[in-house]
């Protein structure tokens, strides 16, 4: 399954967050794949990553919710989401 993380950053928390950033990379635990990370210029961002395993998608999150007000959401893809969408009753 896929998920979109996407964090801010609270000014009180800025300078942990960029240090413990420059110290591990950000690198995701064993069982979760990233897919891709952007950082915005307003203190925001996000990542797309992969996992089978919830709990190391959630290890991954604890890792970071000191530091960032984190929201982490399980997402399809438009090619999963199409025939969803098609099978819904239309009004």
């Amino acid at each position: 399954m896929k998920y979109i993380s996407h964090w801010k950053l609270p000014q009180g928390t800025v300078n942990a967050a960029i240090k413990r950033f420059l110290e591990t990379g950000g690198s995701p635990p064993e069982g979760v794949k990233m897919l891709g990370r952007w950082h915005g210029m307003n203190g925001e961002g996000f990542a797309i990553s992969e996992s089978s395993d919830p709990k190391a998608m959630y290890q991954w999150y604890a890792q970071w919710i000191d530091v960032l007000d984190l929201k982490v959401t399980p997402c399809v893809e438009d090619a999963e989401a199409g025939p969803i969408l098609a099978s819904l009753p239309r009004r």
